[in-house]
């Protein structure tokens, strides 16, 4: 059975279709990307997936629940978890603060119990902080435990990024371009964390970013989408020599 399914997906902003008719399916484990020049609907497959917005027409399934509509704290709270184009970390919090808000969706004691520091929330926030120092050991974080999170590299916030979305224990993980704006080596070293992630955290991941080198050095599959709809999916061998990929890309002409 299939982890997350979209079945004929549309979205339209007045008289704009960003998404058109939009299917695919992941299964359990896979690590697959989406590929599309700028404007092709990406992100709002993302949004759509997580609930920012409702779909004009389709459904969407998560682990055999329709998901289709729901708020996105609820399906959050089932499993699906995602990072930004732009790294959004709260300002004012170190590391370690910010993994503790990704923590905070799985918090079962009430705001009362919080507010006047009881003793089952007391418990519950110790385990909390004992369990997010171990998700930064897993991550090779944790010597940055303490330190501002707006200060650390730029590589190292795209990780803590991450790392906050694990901590919601996510068995999907979006990643909306986790590459953008790296050098060479922050690529790769962002490739062997998203590989290691993978295994090491049992998740599926589906995956938005430009930097082909990154799409075609660790994605087994690639989806291809231009104004809102697919134009190819398949292995990364057969969409770098698909023609509407590279006409999307390049377009047509003696100036392409």
């Amino acid at each position: 059975m299939s982890l997350l399914r979209l079945d004929g997906v549309t979205k339209c902003f007045g008289g704009l279709t960003a998404v058109n008719n939009f299917s695919t399916e992941l299964a359990p484990g896979e690590l697959c990307a989406l590929i599309g020049p700028n404007g092709s609907g990406k992100t709002t497959i993302f949004n759509l997936i997580t609930g920012i917005y409702t779909p004009t027409a389709g459904r969407i399934t998560f682990n055999g629940t329709d998901i289709t509509g729901k708020r996105p704290d609820i399906i959050a709270s089932l499993g699906v978890a995602r990072t930004f184009q732009n790294i959004r970390l709260f300002n004012g919090l170190d590391v370690l603060g910010n993994v503790l808000v990704g923590h905070h969706l799985r918090l079962r004691s009430d705001p009362f119990s919080a507010i006047l520091r009881a003793p089952n929330y007391a418990r519950e926030e110790k385990e909390m902080r004992q369990e997010a120092m171990e998700l930064l050991g897993a991550l090779s974080l944790d010597h940055l435990a303490h330190e501002d999170a707006t200060s650390l590299p730029y590589g190292q916030q795209r990780k803590l990024e991450i790392a906050r979305a694990l901590a919601t224990r996510p068995r999907l993980l979006l990643l909306d371009e986790p590459a953008a704006g790296m050098n060479p080596g922050e690529s790769e070293e962002l490739m062997r964390f998203i590989l290691h992630i993978l295994d090491a955290f049992d998740l599926t991941i589906f995956l938005i970013e430009h930097q082909m080198r990154v799409v075609m050095g660790i994605c087994p599959r690639i989806i291809a989408i231009d104004h809102g709809e697919t134009i190819a999916e398949g292995p990364p061998e057969a969409i770098q020599n698909n023609p509407r990929v590279i006409e999307a890309y390049l377009g047509v002409g003696e100036y392409a």
